[in-house]
């Protein structure tokens, strides 16, 4: 059991931290030329191989702490307010604490997706240290199977550690849908989330393109039984889901490469994980006009996206600002987006 010391410390971070997030709300709603949210990739290798997954490979070298942090202060130059490390697993990166650190010297919220296999006390009390603000791991069954290893049966030592040193927010995404075996395995995780005190949240796989593949009647029961643990437990705008678990589009304006923008290995700027190449600018040429353009572009995938992420920080300006450029995002396909990086 964490101690008295560590409890408060814990608590006023927490509050902190709100007041930080609360200014971020603010500054949202107050303009348009800036963007919100990015996801930054220190390192696309990975330590698991999960099949559903089309964001990491098993080789490739960490990005240089040096450029790390020329990402970090272009994107915080550029106005943004939370940076999260993804990958790939971020924690594979030898530097990373540095890159945490730098990412709060620019006043930033941290954020990090990792998938927990590399925690230990030791280790989270270092992401303490160097000023981690939001920890999302994503458990996908009870059990490991041939779908992925992201299991509670290996994870739980990993949460209760977590539970006893992490000062910073903890969410524990569970999943349904993507070749899931079993759709009750979701609640379970859930419900031990918020037994270690921690938030708990519900997402829906997509395909290989970020896109939605339909669930099933139970996956449905599953995905409303955990929405209900959500709204008592982690207060979040995610309706855009409840479409999704229907199969049905959403008819939402998509604010990608603008409010929120996915910078990869190579220092792109893309619409999203599940959209690279598009529009595949160096994030040092990227500028307010690319904002402003992206901004006002409508992406043909967005209807039936899944990627949480863009949804949420799209929800900023849904009163605002219509889209009036139109542009078609082809059927991501990987050799064709490999060649376009290449070529910047």
């Amino acid at each position: 059991m964490p101690d008295t010391s560590f409890r408060l410390r814990r608590t006023a971070k927490a509050f902190t931290r709100r007041m930080r997030e609360l200014r971020t709300i603010v500054r949202g709603a107050l303009g348009t030329d800036h963007p919100i949210m990015a996801h930054i990739i220190p390192i696309r290798r990975c330590n698991l191989a999960c099949t559903y997954c089309n964001e990491y490979d098993d080789f490739s070298p960490p990005v240089p702490k040096d450029v790390m942090v020329q990402r970090i202060n272009r994107l915080a130059d550029l106005g943004t307010s939370i940076l999260t490390l993804s990958g790939g697993e971020p924690m594979l990166h030898p530097d990373l604490d540095e890159i945490i650190a730098a990412m709060r010297r620019r006043g930033v919220i941290a954020g990090m997706i990792t998938n927990g296999y590399l925690l230990m006390p030791d280790r989270i009390k270092r992401l303490n240290a160097a000023g981690l603000d939001h920890m999302q791991i994503s458990i996908d069954n009870v059990k490991p199977d041939d779908v992925s290893k992201k299991s509670l049966k290996v994870l739980d030592k990993k949460l209760r550690m977590l539970a006893e040193h992490a000062e910073f927010h903890v969410n524990i995404n569970s999943v349904v849908g993507g070749g899931i075996h079993d759709p009750n395995d979701a609640l379970i995780v859930g419900r031990r989330a918020i037994e270690l005190g921690f938030s708990a949240t519900v997402g829906i796989i997509h395909d290989g393109d970020g896109q939605l593949r339909p669930l099933g009647e139970r996956e449905r029961d599953v995905y409303h039984e955990m929405k209900a643990m959500e709204n008592r437990h982690f207060a979040r705008l995610n309706f855009f889901q409840d479409a999704i678990a229907q199969g049905k589009p959403n008819n939402w304006r998509c604010r990608a490469g603008a409010r929120y923008m996915y910078i990869c290995e190579d220092g792109l700027v893309h619409y999203c994980s599940q959209q690279r190449g598009y529009p595949g600018t160096p994030l040092e040429k990227y500028t307010v006009e690319d904002i402003r353009r992206e901004y006002l572009t409508e992406k043909s995938c967005a209807p039936y996206c899944t990627v949480s992420c863009v949804h949420y920080v799209s929800y900023f300006d849904f009163w605002r600002g219509k889209q009036t450029i139109r542009q078609e995002v082809p059927e991501q396909k990987h050799d064709k987006l490999v060649k376009i990086q290449s070529a910047k």
